[in-house]
């Protein structure tokens, strides 16, 4: 069993846990947490004049009538009042903002290394899912650096020195009290051992319905389109439900806890009142000591109530550290050793030998793909849906690596070419014709934010952009919503080309380029694809067969083989699958 399922299982702070949180937490912020520790020895030793000032005056203000004593008593407490509020205030102030600060930092710093992980990654995970972990799972860690570290070690500081005050003052009454206080901080413990598996869980689960709840969102026409609201409400209820069930168990065992506290605290009261009274009774103890008793007792309970809430809030902090630390874990597509190879000067001869890929194990997509695209040629795929064209083309975009065989540019081998060195040559216009929420410009400019004007009004009208930009009353600068969908399919899609055409590629992979466009927009893209393809390497994914007419080779994928190669005229000819595709096309 791995190291991380033990922690799972036996819900502990694993040695692991806390020595990352040590050293990537606590560590580089020493500065700030050794004073916080200052300012909480100060705090709590200014909240023990109060109590201790009790004996003092029940003996000799009340008892002795010394009223000048009162006078003293009266600003000693006065000072330590004013002691507290103002460390209270910095320490809460510092901590806090530091502790929201970190999360801060956690947040990029996992967001960084979740948007670095492969494609086959996101393939398999909720998009909703990433999102919760990435904003939520590093909420919890606020507590490991905020008020709630200095408050732990208060707490222990606190219950420490009282513990010894109240054995200077009866041991005998002591003993009662520390026999309960020592099983309610056992019981704690065991109940944050069963607690903290249920916060991981409930991360998961928070994720989960979260994931839904985006795709939901996301896909609200389709939901109305086949009126499925209903059902999909019921799948979100459902999984609230699971969260409901999750919390229900964490308040079970909190409800424990505060129970037993109650009960376990409440008995050393009784305690005091009878062996204490019986003392005072018998002038073994003096009135003073034993309402310094009292009160220095509320100031040792405090505490460990205090400690075993942020027991609590460590518990569910180092389940949502354990998820971030799962997922920080996983390598980056960056990190394959093998990827040294820088690219310089790309001529573009792109070349398959021998391709062979599947997603899962045991079930090929791919099987044996072998072509060559020389450098500014155009090689259209051709084949019917999940004939693995597009799987071919995530192959050539470094998106995936083939399980055998070798895809190569300029006679090197993609998979040991650093990934930034070759995207920076590469030009994509998929499928899923993704636009970011704002303007048509910042779209445009998303690869190459720095390009100048020029060149952005050059792709805008080579793209036809310009034709349907210019009627609208903010132009370039016009808002297009989440995913574009203010914009018709056909102008995401020319938006999609301008944003390739802006990069400038040496390799181009245009999969569905035309899919969504009219026949005059096709019209219009096609001119324009012309001149992009011109002395650049062009990988054609396309359904509508009178688009690629012109390319050098084309190539039909069936079942994830090659079954015909040729040009268009030489594969008419033939009278194979790709003439009955193409007459069949042309029928419609």
């Amino acid at each position: 069993m791995s190291q991380d399922k033990q922690r799972k299982k036996s819900g502990k702070f694993s040695l692991s846990s806390l020595q990352y949180v040590f050293r990537h937490i606590i560590w580089p912020r020493r500065k700030l947490v050794i004073f916080g520790v200052i300012l909480i020895i100060v705090n709590r030793f200014s909240r023990l004049v109060l109590p201790g000032s009790t004996k003092y005056l029940m003996d000799d203000v009340i008892g002795k009538g010394d009223t000048g004593l009162l006078q003293i008593l009266l600003l000693s407490v006065g000072a330590a009042l004013f002691v507290q509020a103002v460390t209270s205030f910095v320490l809460t102030r510092l901590l806090s903002v530091e502790a929201q600060h970190m999360i801060s930092i956690l947040r990029v710093d996992v967001q960084r290394h979740v948007i670095q992980l492969p494609v086959r990654y996101f393939d398999n995970t909720k998009s909703g899912e990433l999102v919760s972990r990435i904003m939520l799972d590093v909420e919890g860690v606020r507590n490991l650096i905020g008020t709630g570290l200095v408050q732990m070690f208060g707490g222990i500081l606190t219950s420490v020195v009282v513990f010894f005050l109240l054995l200077d003052l009866s041991p005998q009454l002591t003993l009662y009290v520390v026999v309960p206080l020592v099983l309610f901080g056992l019981i704690s413990l065991k109940a944050f051992g069963y607690v903290r598996p249920i916060f991981r869980e409930r991360a998961k689960v928070n994720a989960d319905v979260t994931g839904r709840l985006t795709e939901s969102l996301g896909g609200i026409r389709v939901i109305k389109g086949f009126n499925a609201e209903r059902s999909e409400v019921a799948v979100f209820k459902k999984g609230v439900e699971r969260i409901f069930d999750n919390v229900r168990k964490t308040l079970t065992a909190t409800s424990l806890v505060t129970s037993a506290g109650t009960l376990l605290i409440g008995l050393p009261a009784v305690s005091i009142m009878w062996v204490g009274g019986s003392m005072v009774v018998e002038d073994e103890m003096t009135r003073g000591d034993l309402m310094a008793f009292i009160a220095y007792l509320a100031f040792l309970v405090a505490p460990l109530i205090e400690m075993g809430n942020i027991g609590s809030q460590f518990t569910e902090a180092f389940a949502g550290l354990d998820r971030t630390r799962e997922l920080m874990s996983v390598p980056k597509e960056s990190e394959n050793p093998l990827r040294t190879r820088r690219l310089e000067d790309v001529r573009g001869r792109l070349v398959f030998k021998g391709v062979h890929f599947s997603y899962q194990e045991g079930t090929e997509v791919l099987s044996d793909i072998s072509f060559e695209a020389p450098p500014g040629s155009v090689t259209a795929l051709v084949g019917s849906s999940g004939s693995g064209k597009t799987t071919i083309a995530g192959l050539a975009a470094s998106f995936l690596t083939p399980d055998r065989g070798v895809v190569e540019l300029d006679g090197i081998d993609l998979s040991r070419v650093t990934l930034d060195s070759y995207r920076s040559r590469l030009g994509v216009v998929l499928q899923d014709d993704f636009l970011y929420e704002g303007t048509i410009r910042e779209n445009i400019l998303f690869g190459q934010p720095k390009a100048s004007e020029a060149d952005l009004l050059s792709a805008v009208r080579a793209a036809h952009v310009k034709e349907f930009a210019d009627r609208l009353e903010d132009g370039l600068d016009t808002l297009i919503g989440e995913r574009g969908v203010k914009l018709s399919g056909g102008q995401r899609q020319r938006v999609a080309i301008a944003r390739a055409l802006l990069a400038d590629p040496r390799i181009l992979i245009l999969d569905e380029a035309t899919s969504n466009l009219d026949t005059e927009s096709e019209i219009f893209i096609q001119e324009s694809l012309n001149e992009l393809i011109r002395g650049r390497t062009t990988l054609v994914i396309a359904h509508r067969l009178s688009t690629i007419r012109k390319a050098d080779q084309i190539l039909v994928i069936e079942n994830g083989r090659i079954v015909e190669r040729g040009t268009h005229d030489q594969l008419i000819a033939s009278q194979g699958r790709y003439h009955r595709l193409y007459t069949y096309q042309a029928r419609i």
